[in-house]
């Protein structure tokens, strides 16, 4: 896939590092393009519009971070389209800036259009709703990380990770085979005697993990501080409750690490910052609306 991204176009400002490349394989985008297109597309077979060339256009209805470019310009070329990227991944994008150029067949152009709208729309929605956080806390003088869950739609999970990275955010964990995080899921499967030994048994077992434990309540939150976990994950606690925890640990000499989860959104973010939060847990950016991208489908005359 070529990327003739040398200059910022007009519309972009200053792109983040890293996150441009394809997040998924050829297989996988084959796959989407296979439940859309699975017996061929009859509407266009059936006007005769194959060998027709024509040029299609991405651009951006209004302000957003850009995301899945690389992923739509892809599965055009998966139908034997020319792609070129004109703002990459991560690139925030003003009003009207074209993402996105196509050249090829109507029936390649028609065939790839609305798989790879709709891959790009949703994908610049999750950037810029983790973006839009990101940028409240930096506004407020807080520079701790969102970490947004895997508690993204199953089987997009290397999308989602692309579209958090896109907004500046971090992946809280990438999966169960990732990090240690108990939750009261597990600790109701053992007795409560043992729970807080528990917390020693991960470390001999996994030495080079930290342990983060999923509370609900303030004694919840100390009886695990004082057993030695990392990271106290808040589940919806408010942000005085996070800062009443804060003094009573520090009272105690008890320091772990507090990040509140549930519920942590644009509104409140920071909030909790300000509550003394270390970083906040959300996936609120997965359940952001799409942003708008306008396609123009055109014929080109021959030569």
């Amino acid at each position: 896939m070529s990327n003739s991204n040398t200059s910022a176009p007009s519309g972009t400002r200053t792109r983040q590092a890293g996150v441009d490349g394809l997040s998924c394989s050829d297989a996988q985008l084959a796959a989407l393009l296979q439940e859309d297109v699975p017996f061929g597309d009859l509407t266009t077979e059936s006007l005769g519009l194959s060998g027709r060339a024509g040029q299609a256009s991405f651009a951006a209805r209004g302000a957003m971070v850009a995301c899945g470019i690389e992923e739509s310009a892809r599965l055009f070329e998966l139908c034997g389209a020319r792609a070129r990227v004109l703002i990459p991944s991560g690139t925030r994008v003003a009003a009207d800036g074209v993402l996105l150029m196509v050249e090829g067949d109507a029936a390649a152009l028609l065939k790839a259009w609305k798989t790879a709208q709709t891959l790009a729309e949703a994908l610049s929605g999750m950037a810029t709703a983790a973006r839009r956080i990101v940028d409240a806390l930096r506004d407020a003088g807080f520079d701790l990380p969102l970490a947004c869950t895997r508690k993204n739609f199953p089987g997009t999970r290397s999308l989602a990770a692309k579209a958090v990275r896109c907004g500046g955010a971090v992946m809280h964990r990438l999966g169960l085979s990732e990090t240690l995080l108990v939750f009261p899921e597990h600790r109701g499967f053992m007795p409560a005697d043992k729970q807080a030994s528990a917390i020693a048994q991960l470390r001999r077992r996994q030495p080079e993990k930290r342990v983060v434990v999923e509370v609900g309540t303030e004694d919840e939150a100390l009886v695990m501080a004082r057993a030695g976990a990392d990271v106290l994950q808040l589940e919806r606690f408010t942000p005085p409750q996070l800062q009443a925890l804060r003094g009573t640990l520090s009272a105690q000499g008890l320091h772990p690490m507090l990040a509140p989860a549930g519920g942590v959104t644009l509104s409140n973010a920071v909030d909790f910052a300000r509550a003394g939060a270390d970083f906040l847990v959300s996936s609120a950016p997965y359940f952001a609306p799409p942003a708008d991208i306008q396609v123009r489908l055109r014929p080109v005359a021959s030569t």
